[in-house]
């Protein structure tokens, strides 16, 4: 076997590195990116792809086990930036056999031999003792708790159970991100991001829809809230949030407008000491069980100024369950009006991630009080800002939960590999199922660390684009893992009967939800390296 080369690997690194940042200032030079939308895609997930091997290598670097998954990831990740250019140097900027100088370097460490021998190595997550706790606490609850009940909530669309939800709160899950001033745990510094990353990561193994995800909303009202809010909206609502005692979602897409927020349309207008809401949100997640709903809306009839006219508010509402809801107020005392408002709820079935159900929401006159916009008079116009300051931390959460469902789907993979006999020997004795073993394997520490890097770039108040990027790459590798992972259980990985099959269903929804892959990638990825670029 070749012996792991981490100089020759940090080579490699650099060398894709100064193709895609020569890319960038081609672009640049351009000017018009939504002309030359193809090759800024391939850039952005080039470049996600470069960094995360700059971040493995510092892994790569802790151990032997480690040295060779950092190789193989490596390989990988520059083969993936030489195959995005090749026939396309002159889009790129580039010129051919800019680098021919890998070539040693990926004959070694993308061969099938050197893969075999890394099929079942996982290798370790070098989390320290703290974290480690947070893990194993996370995994149990996972293990006791969430599989139990994963694939009946799947296969019926059946709603979390409320002991999910109250079991998480008495472990403190939901006060995370909450600073302890205010009920939580969040004491500043890398302990808060990393904590959030690898619980996340151990109930999304056990099951994205019914835990994985159930920290995301109160994350993002959190750090909204933190950022945005007044001293009297945070003492309301940030020990309640901890405690688990409401649980919220978050209402900002609409029909006509996904990722475009600045154009949306739901209005909020002054009546009495509140607001009226009017108009339709759409993939408003776990809406019905939801105690409230923080809500983007526009508050400056100028449609002209575009995000600039929209407004953040936390719109109270009572619970419903998964088959949708018609709620009606009673007259507010402080509205004008004598009339309530309305909302209604109509569920969206999809495929997977079950549990939490997305819905369209309608507004009709529902009635807010004007203690609810989040930031008083200060909040006013300010809601795009104050929602992308949770969705930032939302993208590498769900990178979290990407990790979290292709680690459960490799682990299904490795045991069915083991136990099935094909043609007289296990599934996992052939080298292409050692091979494929080994690529996911490497994909998911190497994301998982890539996670972990962006975590302490944010707690040091950078890493926006890190974090767009560990959300880009790792959620299509999740699409990846767990289709290999069925694959590897042949006609069963189609049956219901393995939950491998809901692993599949579960990661498609991983590169839509939390910025669709192709906005993430034009609208801040690439737009970003241009601006980077032209510096």
């Amino acid at each position: 076997m070749v012996a792991p080369d981490l100089n020759a690997a940090a080579r490699a690194v650099e060398l894709a590195k100064a193709v895609t940042d020569g890319a960038a200032r081609h672009l640049a030079a351009l000017g018009d990116i939504d002309a030359h939308q193809v090759v800024a895609y391939d850039l952005a997930h080039a470049s996600a792809a470069v960094e995360n091997a700059r971040a493995i290598l510092d892994y790569g670097a802790k151990g032997a086990v480690e040295a060779r998954i950092a190789c193989a990831f490596v390989a990988d990740a520059v083969y993936d930036v030489s195959v995005r250019i090749l026939g396309r140097e002159e889009d790129f900027g580039t010129t051919p056999g800019a680098l021919d100088e890998t070539r040693d370097f990926l004959r070694a460490y993308r061969s099938p031999e050197f893969l075999a021998d890394l099929a079942t190595e996982q290798g370790p997550r070098h989390l320290d003792g703290d974290f480690e706790m947070v893990q194993d606490t996370f995994r149990r609850f996972a293990e006791d708790e969430i599989r139990p009940v994963a694939e009946h909530i799947h296969r019926h669309n059946e709603d979390i159970p409320e002991r999910v939800i109250s079991g998480l709160a008495e472990i403190g899950t939901f006060g995370l991100s909450v600073p302890e001033e205010y009920g939580g745990f969040a004491a500043g510094g890398e302990g808060e991001y990393l904590a959030m990353v690898v619980a996340t990561e151990e109930l999304a193994r056990g099951s994205l829809g019914v835990g994985g995800s159930l920290i995301t909303r109160p994350e993002i009202l959190t750090r909204a809230l933190v950022k945005g809010g007044t001293e009297e909206q945070k003492h309301e609502w940030l020990p309640r949030l901890a405690a688990g005692e409401i649980m919220n979602a978050v209402a900002v897409t609409e029909p006509d407008f996904g990722s475009d927020v600045a154009g949306i349309k739901v209005t909020a207008t002054p009546d009495g000491d509140g607001w009226r809401i009017n108009g339709v949100k759409t993939w408003c997640t776990f809406a019905a069980r939801a105690d409230v709903l923080m809500l983007l809306a526009r508050t400056d009839p100028d449609r002209s100024k575009g995000h600039r006219g929209l407004s953040l508010f936390i719109v109270p509402k009572e619970r419903g369950d998964g088959h949708g809801f018609e709620l009606t107020q009673a007259a507010p005392s402080g509205a004008s009006g004598a009339e309530g408002g309305k909302m209604e709820g109509r569920p969206i079935d999809t495929i997977g991630y079950r549990g939490m159900h997305s819905y369209e929401v309608a507004f009709d006159n529902w009635f807010v009080p004007g203690a609810n916009l989040i930031g008083g008079e200060d909040g006013m116009g300010r809601g795009s800002y104050l929602q992308m300051e949770g969705f930032e931390n939302g993208r590498l959460q769900t990178a979290a939960r990407a990790v979290g469902v292709m680690q459960a789907a490799y682990e299904a993979a490795i045991d069915y590999a083991t136990e099935r006999k094909v043609f007289g020997k296990a599934v996992g004795d052939y080298q292409l199922t050692q091979a494929k073993l080994a690529r996911m394997g490497v994909v998911i520490q190497a994301s998982r660390q890539f996670a972990y890097h962006v975590a302490r770039l944010m707690a040091k108040g950078e890493g926006a684009m890190e974090a767009s990027m560990v959300k880009a790459y790792v959620c299509r590798a999740a699409e990846w893992v767990t289709r290999e992972a069925m694959q590897i259980h042949g006609g069963m990985g189609y049956a219901e009967e393995f939950p491998v099959s809901r692993y599949f269903v579960d990661a498609r929804v991983l590169s839509i939800f939390e910025g669709a892959d192709e906005t993430l990638a034009l609208k801040v990825i690439a737009r970003r390296l241009l601006e980077n670029a032209k510096q």
